[in-house]
C-alpha cells in the first residue's frame, strides 16, 4: 500500500504521454504546393528511375486527354488512380515510369479555334492554313501547361519535364509512319461509304466522337406508285409506302427494300380526300391507320390482297418527284432486305445508299452508287433538280411538317404533299440521334470519299518491322483483334465482352478527317489507276521531313523532291486529308511506350474511362494489331464516370458540377485522393459534399493514427527493440494482424482493387489499432516504467506498424505519408516514396495465438456493450470502474482486465452465459487511475506507480 501523504498529489508530470508536433489539424491545401516543390527540388521521378534501373518493370501507359480547358472531376479520377497504381508498384519494388501525355490534334483544338474566329466575326477560311495550324499549336501547347500544372497539383508523380505530345515533330512522324505501315502491308482504300457526318463542322467523325440525345423529329409516311410487278401484276398502280424518320433523304432515293419472308397486304384505304391502294405489312396494318388517318373497314366492295415479300422480286415504283425528269425519272427497283422488319413502320424501307449503311451495301450489291447530292454544309447541290443549294437538312424547319403548328411546314413535306405521296406526317416522333460531341449539332449519315483501313480483308503483303510484323495474308484485322481481346487481362472482366462485342460487330474503321489540325495522310495516289504509291524509299523521305518540320512539311513540301527521280509529279494526286485524331492516340504505344524502353515492348496496362471501349482502347488495340500482329497492351482498366451527389452526370447548365481544382483548394489533394480510392470505381461513382465530408472524416482517423504512432514513439531507438519471441501474447496478435493486412493489401494492389485496399486500411487502423491495440496499451505506454519490457515491446510493435502503415498510405494519401515520414524521419533529400513494401518480422507460427485473441476480442465487445447502460445511468463514469463477471476465462484475470479496461474479471457462476458488471468499491490509483485492490484511498498510487516514480 502507499502512504497517505502522497495521496493528494498531481502525477502528471511522471506519466510517459505521447509527444509529437505533427498538428491534428491536417492544413493540406497549405502544406502540399510546399512538399511538391520538395519532390522537384530533390528530383523525386529521376531518382526513383536510377535506384529502380534493372528491376522488374511496370508500364503505365497514359491515355491522352485533349489539351484544350481546365480539368474536370473525370480527369482527376483518372489521373488519380493512374497516380495510385503507379506509386503502388513502384513501391512493390518494380522500376514503374509515369510519361503523361496530351492529344493535341483534331476536331476538339480546332474548334475551339474556329470559336473565337467566330466571336470576331471571321472565318477559317479568310485565314492561310498555316497560320491557323500555328494557331491550334499554340492553343494545345498553353492548355499542355495549365493541365500539367493542374495534374501535378493532384499528386501525380511523372516525366513532367518530358511529356508525349502528339504534335511533337517525332511523333507526328512516328503517326505518319504507322499509317504507312497499313499502306505497305495494302491494309488501306479508299472508298465513298456512308460515315458520320458533322454538317457544322463539316468532317467525318469517329463512332467515339458522337454522343447520343433524345430529340423529337418529322415522321412521315410517302407513297411510291408501283408500275411493274411481274410476280403480282395487280399491285400496278398501287402505292408502295415507306415510313422515315429522317425526310431529307428522300430527295436522294434510289430504291425501296422488303423483307423476303415478311406479309404484305395491298389494301384500299379510304380518307377525307381520296381513296388509295397502299401496299404495307399486314402486321403493322393497324399502326399504319392510326398514323395516317386513311381507313379499309368500310371498303368491303374494294378487293385487297396479301402477298409474301419474295412476290415483290423485279418490281418497280417511281420516285414520288418523278415528273422532275433526269435522277428522278429513273426506275426505283425493290430490293430484298434482310433488315427489314415489322417493329415500326411499314414494312417497307426507301433505300438512299448516300445515307446509309445497310442501304449502301443492299444497293451496291445491285450497282448503285451513291450520287453525293448533300454538301459537306448539310446542303442539296446547286444542280440538284429538287431542292438544289437548299438545306440545311438537320435543321428541323427544313424537314417540318407544320403540323403542330410551331414550325411551318418545310419544303420537302410540302412538295412531297403536293405531289399527293405524303400520306401523314407530324412532328412528334421522339427518338435517341447522334450528335457531335464537340458542337453538339445533329450529324447525319453522308457517302464521301473516304480512306478506310478495312476489318475483314488481310493486307495483300506482309511487312516486317524491325522484331514486329504487320498483318499480312492470313488473319483480317477483325481476327487478329478479336484473338488479343482474348488474351488480354480485363478489369472487371467484364469489359472483355464490351470490346469485343464492338469489334465484332463495327465498320470498316474510316481514318481521314476533312479538317487542317492533324497529321495529314501522306500518300500519293496515281490520277489514272487511283492506286497510293507503295515505296519504302519515298516513305523514308516523308517521315525524314515530318522528323525535321513535322506535319507542316507535307502541306509545305516539294513533292517532287519527296518522290524523287523515279516518279512525276504531275501524275500523282497528294492527298490532303488528316488522319482521325483515334489513329494518332492509337500510335501512342509506338512513340511512347517503344520509343523509349525498346521495339516490340508493350504497356502492362492502359487504363481509361468505361467509354474507351469504343474509343482509344480499341483504336490502340487494331493500329497495334494491323502493325505488330498483337494488343499494345497486357491489361485493359475501365473506371465509370464521377457523377454528382445524386447520382446525376455532371452539368454546368444543373449547377451540380464539382469542380476538383476547388476541392484542392479548399481540402487538399488527399482528400481527393482518398475519395478516389474508396469508390467503387469500375461503376459510377458520386461527390459532393456529403461524400466529401464523410472522406474528411475517415482521413481524421488516419492522420489521427499517424499522430498517436508519432507522438507514442517519441524518443524510441533501436535499443529498445525487444524480440518478437519475447513479446506478450497481445503484440504478437497485432503483429498477426499486420502480417494479414499486408497480403491483403498486395493482393488487392495486384487486383488494382484500391477501394478493397484502402477498406482494409482504414478498417486495421481504426479497428485493430485505435480501437483495440492503442486503447488496452495507452496504460502501459503512459504508466509503465520507460524500460518495463512490455512497455518495450510495445513500441517495438508500434515502430513496426508506423514502416507499415506509413508505406501502405503513401501511393493513396501522397502528401501526408511524406509529411508523416518527415515529421520522424526529417531529411532534406530523403522522401517516403523512395521506401519499398515493408519487410515484416518472422512470427512463429502460432494459430494459438490468433485464435485466441480474436475470441478475447468478441468477449470484449460483449462486456463494452455490457458496461455501456450503467455509464448511461452514470453508475460507472468509465469502465474502469467496472467488475465483471464473463462465462469463460480465455486468459488469465489480470490480463483480461487490462483488455477489457476493467477493474476486474472473474468467471460467472452457475449457468448463465451472459456478461454480468457492477461497480467496483476499489479505491483509484492517483497516477494510472486504475481500481486496483492495493490502493487504499483514492488518488493513492498502486504497486507499479510507486515503482515507477520512486
Amino acid at each position: 500500500m502507499t502512504d497517505e501523504p502522497n495521496a493528494k498529489r498531481d502525477w502528471r508530470d511522471t506519466v510517459f504521454l505521447p509527444k509529437t508536433d505533427f498538428p491534428m489539424k491536417a492544413g493540406l491545401a497549405a502544406k502540399e504546393p510546399a512538399i511538391l516543390e520538395r519532390w522537384a527540388r530533390i528530383g523525386l521521378y529521376d531518382r526513383l528511375r536510377k535506384e529502380r534501373a534493372g528491376r522488374e518493370r511496370f508500364i503505365l501507359h497514359d491515355g491522352p486527354p485533349y489539351a484544350n480547358g481546365d480539368i474536370h472531376m473525370g480527369h482527376a479520377m483518372n489521373k488519380v488512380l493512374k497516380d495510385i497504381i503507379v506509386r503502388s508498384q513502384t513501391l512493390m519494388g518494380k522500376d514503374a515510369p509515369y510519361v503523361p501525355g496530351w492529344d493535341c490534334h483534331g476536331l476538339p483544338i480546332e474548334w475551339k479555334i474556329e470559336e473565337q474566329y467566330r466571336a470576331k466575326k471571321r472565318s477559317k477560311d479568310e485565314v492561310p492554313p498555316a497560320e491557323f495550324r500555328a494557331e491550334c499549336r499554340a492553343y494545345a501547347a498553353h492548355w499542355v501547361d495549365v493541365q500539367k500544372g493542374q495534374f501535378q497539383r493532384l499528386g501525380v508523380l511523372g516525366d513532367w519535364e518530358d511529356p508525349y505530345l502528339t504534335m511533337k515533330f517525332e511523333a507526328e512522324a512516328t503517326i505518319a509512319g504507322e499509317l504507312l505501315k497499313f499502306a505497305e502491308s495494302g491494309q488501306l482504300y479508299r472508298g465513298a461509304k456512308p460515315v458520320m457526318w458533322s454538317p457544322v463542322e463539316k468532317t467525318a467523325l469517329a463512332e467515339a466522337e458522337v454522343e447520343y440525345e433524345d430529340i423529337v423529329s418529322t415522321q412521315i409516311d410517302v407513297a411510291f406508285e408501283i408500275v411493274e410487278a411481274p410476280n403480282a401484276p395487280e399491285l400496278v398502280g398501287a402505292h408502295a409506302v415507306i415510313w422515315t424518320t429522317t425526310p431529307w433523304t428522300i430527295p436522294v432515293n434510289q430504291a425501296l427494300a422488303y423483307g423476303p419472308e415478311i406479309e404484305y397486304g395491298a389494301y384500299w384505304m379510304a380518307g377525307e380526300e381520296r381513296t388509295i391502294l397502299v401496299l404495307i405489312a399486314t402486321a403493322l396494318k393497324d399502326d399504319f391507320e392510326r398514323r395516317t388517318g386513311l381507313r379499309n373497314e368500310d371498303l368491303d366492295d374494294k378487293p385487297h390482297w396479301t402477298f409474301k415479300g419474295s412476290q415483290l422480286a423485279d418490281a418497280v415504283v417511281r420516285h414520288p418527284m418523278h415528273a422532275l425528269g433526269g435522277f428522278f425519272a429513273k426506275p426505283r427497283p425493290m430490293l430484298p432486305g434482310d433488315f427489314v422488319t415489322t417493329d415500326a413502320g411499314t414494312g417497307l424501307v426507301h433505300m438512299a445508299p448516300d445515307h446509309g449503311e445497310d442501304d449502301f451495301a443492299l444497293c451496291k450489291v445491285y450497282g448503285i452508287d451513291p450520287v453525293f447530292a448533300v454538301t459537306g454544309d448539310g446542303k442539296y447541290r446547286e444542280d440538284w433538280a429538287w431542292l438544289g443549294g437548299q438545306g440545311s437538312v438537320i435543321n428541323p424547319k427544313f424537314t417540318a411538317s407544320g403540323n403542330g403548328g410551331k414550325l411551318e411546314e418545310g419544303p420537302i413535306c410540302r412538295d412531297l404533299r403536293e405531289a399527293g405521296a405524303l400520306l401523314a406526317a407530324s412532328d412528334d416522333f421522339r427518338h435517341s440521334y447522334p450528335h457531335s460531341w464537340r458542337s453538339k449539332a445533329k450529324v447525319i449519315f453522308r457517302a464521301t470519299p473516304q480512306w478506310f483501313i478495312p476489318m475483314d480483308a488481310a493486307g495483300t503483303e506482309t511487312v516486317e518491322h524491325g522484331a514486329e510484323t504487320a498483318a499480312g495474308n492470313g488473319a483480317t484485322l477483325r481476327e487478329l483483334a478479336l484473338d488479343a481481346i482474348e488474351h488480354t487481362r480485363f478489369v472487371p472482366e467484364k469489359g472483355r465482352n464490351r470490346i469485343a462485342s464492338m469489334v465484332s460487330g463495327r465498320p470498316d474503321w474510316v481514318i481521314s478527317r476533312q479538317r487542317a489540325w492533324g497529321v495529314p495522310i501522306a500518300l500519293y495516289v496515281h490520277r489514272q489507276t487511283g492506286a497510293y504509291l507503295r515505296d519504302p524509299a519515298v516513305n523514308a523521305r516523308i517521315l525524314d521531313a515530318f522528323r525535321a518540320g513535322g506535319a507542316d512539311a507535307w502541306f509545305q513540301a516539294d513533292h517532287q523532291a519527296l518522290l524523287g527521280p523515279d516518279y512525276a509529279l504531275d501524275d500523282y494526286e497528294v492527298v490532303t486529308d488528316i488522319l482521325d485524331v483515334w489513329f494518332d492516340s492509337g500510335s501512342t504505344h509506338a512513340f511512347v511506350v517503344e520509343a523509349r524502353y525498346g521495339a516490340g515492348t508493350r504497356a502492362n496496362l492502359y487504363l481509361e474511362g468505361s467509354d474507351q471501349h469504343r474509343g482509344w482502347f480499341q483504336s490502340s488495340l487494331l493500329e497495334s494489331c494491323g502493325t505488330r500482329g498483337r494488343a499494345p497492351y497486357d491489361a485493359v482498366l475501365t473506371h465509370g464516370f464521377a457523377l454528382d451527389g445524386n447520382g446525376r452526370k455532371m452539368s454546368k447548365s444543373l449547377g451540380n458540377v464539382v469542380d476538383p481544382l476547388k476541392v484542392i483548394g479548399e481540402s487538399g489533394a488527399d482528400i481527393l485522393r482518398l475519395w478516389i480510392a474508396q469508390t467503387d470505381y469500375f461503376e459510377d461513382v458520386r461527390i459532393g459534399k456529403e461524400v466529401l465530408a464523410g472522406t474528411g472524416d475517415t482521413y481524421r482517423k488516419l492522420r489521427n493514427t499517424f499522430r498517436y504512432l508519432l507522438g507514442a514513439l517519441d524518443g524510441f531507438t533501436d535499443e529498445e527493440r525487444v524480440a518478437v519471441a519475447d513479446m506478450p501474447e497481445l503484440e504478437r496478435y497485432v503483429l498477426h494482424l499486420l502480417g494479414k493486412l499486408d497480403v491483403e493489401l498486395r493482393a488487392a494492389a495486384e487486383a488494382y482493387e484500391f477501394n478493397r485496399y484502402a477498406r482494409a486500411l482504414t478498417d486495421f487502423a481504426n479497428e485493430d489499432l485505435s480501437a483495440f491495440f492503442f486503447d488496452i496499451r495507452k496504460d502501459s505506454l503512459y504508466c509503465d516504467a520507460a524500460d518495463d519490457p512490455k512497455r518495450r515491446a510495445y513500441r517495438t510493435v508500434l515502430d513496426l506498424l508506423f514502416h507499415a502503415l506509413v508505406r501502405y498510405a503513401a501511393p493513396i494519401l501522397a502528401f501526408t505519408a511524406e509529411e508523416v515520414w518527415q515529421a520522424r524521419f526529417p531529411s532534406e533529400d530523403g522522401s517516403v516514396h523512395l521506401l519499398e513494401w515493408p519487410e515484416l518480422p518472422a512470427l512463429p507460427a502460432d494459430d494459438a495465438v490468433s485464435t485466441n485473441w480474436d475470441d478475447v476480442r468478441r468477449l470484449r465487445e460483449r462486456v463494452t456493450e455490457a458496461i455501456e447502460p450503467l455509464r448511461r445511468e452514470k453508475i460507472v463514469r468509465s469502465s474502469l470502474e467496472a467488475e465483471v463477471t464473463v462465462p469463460e476465462l480465455p486468459l488469465p484475470e489480470d490480463a483480461l482486465a487490462e483488455a477489457f479496461i476493467v477493474a476486474s474479471v472473474a468467471k460467472g457462476e452457475g449457468d448463465d452465459d451472459g456478461v454480468g458488471v457492477v461497480r467496483t468499491h476499489r479505491h483509484k490509483c492517483g497516477r494510472c487511475w486504475r481500481h486496483l485492490p492495493e490502493v487504499a484511498v483514492d488518488d493513492a498510487l498502486c504497486h507499479r506507480c510507486t515503482e515507477v516514480v520512486s
